[in-house]
């Protein structure tokens, strides 16, 4: 329930902001992350993905400032190999804000969390139901603006037919992972309230990147 404390292991990473709803491989290798895996493996496979602040690189490698909001994923799959490395299907499920982070001890090598769960906003009315709909038309086309600014067809990217089945979440979810965004932006975009004012950052930031692309400014930003 939200706003009850629990306890939550955590792997931060500086290029992964996961979404609920989505499905992202791992492949786990440093010594900490391995321990980590074995525990969660034994217990609910509950993993809380966060990440960490870029003012914060590199001076703190070791244990660096992370942003107060993730999502916890759950290991759906995963493969045990030979010499002690994980390859992990992690499947994303419910934000998370951390409360407090406890120190360390000596026999975990992994940081630990307490956290409370946010509870995504219901859709709300059919007025909002409505403005939801047009905010995905018009996210949208902005992709097929910024594929053909590319110089590529539909069927890169995440792939017109999948953009045009899957539910509102999935759409707004899949496109917040895949574009390369910065991690601010990203963030920015998992701490929204709710999917409708998530769609509407989402609108804004491609609303940007093809103004970039449209007047020749370089940038980062790629859908894959």
């Amino acid at each position: 329930m939200e706003g009850e404390p629990g306890r939550l292991p955590l792997f931060p990473l500086d290029n992964v902001v996961l979404f609920p709803g989505l499905d992202v491989p791992l492949h786990i290798f440093e010594p900490r992350y391995r321990q980590l895996t074995e525990h969660v493996l034994q217990g609910d496979r509950r993993i809380g993905m966060v990440a960490t602040r870029p003012e914060a690189r590199p001076a703190s490698a070791g244990r660096p400032a992370l942003f107060d909001v993730g999502c916890c994923g759950l290991v759906r799959r995963f493969e045990r190999l030979p010499d002690g490395r994980f390859n992990l299907v992690l499947a994303g499920q419910q934000r998370f804000r951390i409360v407090e982070e406890p120190p360390g001890t000596s026999n975990r090598l992994y940081r630990v969390a307490r956290i409370e769960t946010l509870e995504e906003a219901p859709p709300g009315d059919a007025e909002n139901r409505a403005g939801l709909a047009e905010l995905r038309r018009t996210v949208r086309d902005q992709i097929k603006s910024l594929i053909r600014l590319h110089g590529s067809n539909e069927e890169n990217a995440l792939g017109a037919a999948f953009l045009d089945r899957v539910d509102d979440a999935q759409f707004v979810h899949s496109l917040c992972l895949a574009i390369d965004f910065d991690v601010r932006d990203k963030q920015g975009l998992l701490e929204c309230h709710d999917l409708h004012a998530r769609a509407e950052r989402l609108e804004e930031l491609l609303t940007w990147r093809l103004a970039e692309r449209l007047h020749g400014a370089p940038g980062a930003d790629t859908v894959h």
